[in-house]
């Protein structure tokens, strides 16, 4: 099983080249250019999840992303009960696809 570091240094290779992150109402935030999209909107290539052996804290979520524009982009959540809620709102928002 690949770490996150390893997901993140393959999907990087394979040229997923931004960063995402969760903004309010299930919305994606590219942190290069600052686009604000819905979250509903891009194409869902992978989904890497990462389970904790010892320690429900340690499940996080990987997801590598097509943005509207053809960019490739990767948006990563730890996943639980302690999970923020604009994090939340945009898994609901990739599941409902």
């Amino acid at each position: 099983m690949e770490s996150m570091l390893e997901a993140v240094r393959r999907l990087r290779e394979a040229g997923y080249t931004l960063d995402l992150e969760a903004a309010p109402g299930g919305r994606l935030q590219c942190l290069r250019c600052g686009l604000d999209i819905d979250a509903a909107e891009v194409q869902i290539h992978e989904t890497v999840r990462f389970e904790g052996d010892s320690n429900p804290d340690d499940e996080a979520i990987l997801v590598a992303v097509a943005m509207p524009c053809g960019d490739l982009g990767l948006f990563s959540a730890a996943f639980g009960p302690a999970t923020p809620a604009d994090d939340v709102a945009v898994l609901q928002a990739l599941v409902r696809r």
